[in-house]
């Protein structure tokens, strides 16, 4: 079975749970509503084929199903991105873009080129390595033809201006992606610290490696801060106002080597992906990459924006070893590189399981076994 039927049966099982589901669709506003069905429509590319979902599916944590890729293909087949789809889940919870006094904070994409959410669903429609669509027009039009259009102008007025319809449709994405339906705070970790659950003993060990020696929550922040333009009050921490999400929402150079695997090999000659110094034109931060949160870790292969590392223990090694020589590739931009909190850790290797263990329990879904209290129903 290729690609294409694999996820067409996928998104048609999506379809079917979400028709059956309407009691959570009733918990929907109807632009929320309204965001799922564009979300989720495969007729919104040029030529129909790709939704938002074939590249964010939530049987993959919102990410790219094809883990097979270290990045995604668009609806043209031959055509690929040049990074790593990021998760959807819990994207609502990066601040508004902001760079001060050197610090780049939040947005969205890898290299912060979106400042928030509505402005980031404007972009795939109109990539042609994405969803292929000429113009704003073409996608509006698509709409239109759409069993949902009533709903669509419910929400959004007559269509009479295309642009503002199609500012309409981010928001509405945007507004989809802020519900419980990607940002579920049901994992093991988030029902321990609720007190409904326990850790093993590997996940603790895990947990005090993270949070200690292993230097993760320098980054990947596991207290609850939230940063600048924090979303409170939406669960997590047993209803604490600060969600964890395991990130500083900045911007870092890892010293990542250049992925030379097929379809990244067909990059033009000698390019180097600058990440946010790309974006913003600023050489001191060239090379950096957003932190991404680590909520549904485990789905999301393959991992760092150029999808180079293949597993988490892969990755925990990398962070763990980088610096010995020998072992890896020099980093892509040389410059900027973080030295402080990686590259020759001196874990052991089964101090990279432990670590791996306890990241495993940030996947949604999470129900205790042996009925111990409280834990029902997070499916």
């Amino acid at each position: 079975m290729d690609r294409r039927a694999r996820k067409f049966i996928a998104l048609c099982a999506s379809a079917l749970i979400g028709v059956y589901g309407s009691a959570v669709q009733a918990e929907l506003s109807p632009q929320q509503l309204l965001g799922k069905f564009l979300f989720f429509d495969e007729d919104l590319s040029e030529p129909a084929g790709q939704s938002c979902a074939s590249c964010h599916h939530p049987d993959a944590g919102f990410a790219d199903p094809d883990t097979h890729l270290p990045v995604s293909e668009g609806v043209i087949p031959g055509r690929f991105g040049g990074r790593n789809s990021p998760s959807a889940a819990y994207a609502v919870f990066f601040p508004e873009f902001s760079y001060i006094n050197n610090v780049a904070i939040g947005g969205q994409f890898w290299d912060g080129r979106a400042a928030n959410l509505t402005e980031q669903a404007k972009g795939p429609f109109l990539n042609p390595v994405e969803m292929n669509n000429p113009n704003k027009a073409t996608v509006i039009a698509d709409i239109q033809a759409s069993s949902y259009v009533g709903l669509f102008e419910q929400v959004c007025g007559p269509i009479v201006d295309i642009d503002a319809a199609y500012d309409c449709t981010a928001e509405a994405i945007a507004a989809y992606e802020g519900t419980d339906e990607l940002n579920k705070f049901t994992s093991k970790f988030d029902l321990v610290m609720a007190g409904q659950a326990r850790f093993t003993r590997q996940e603790r060990r895990g947990r005090m490696l993270f949070n200690g020696r292993a230097l993760c929550s320098q980054c990947h922040l596991s207290g609850g801060m939230m940063g600048r333009g924090g979303m409170g009050g939406m669960g997590g921490m047993g209803g604490s106002s600060d969600p964890v999400l395991f990130t500083d929402f900045r911007y870092h150079n890892l010293g990542l080597p250049k992925n030379t695997e097929y379809p990244l090999d067909q990059q033009p000659a000698n390019s180097v992906d600058l990440g946010l110094g790309g974006v913003l034109g600023v050489a001191s931060e060239n090379g950096k990459f957003k932190t991404p949160h680590l909520r549904n870790i485990a789905m999301t292969p393959p991992f760092m924006h150029n999808g180079l590392l293949k597993t988490l223990k892969e990755v925990v090694h990398f962070y763990n070893t980088r610096d010995i020589p020998g072992l890896w590739n020099p980093p892509e931009v040389a410059e900027n590189v973080e030295t402080r909190l990686l590259g020759d850790l001196g874990l052991t290797s089964s101090e990279e399981d432990a670590i791996v263990a306890f990241m495993l329990t940030f996947t949604d879904g999470y129900t205790p076994s042996g009925g111990s209290g409280g834990g029902h129903g997070h499916h």
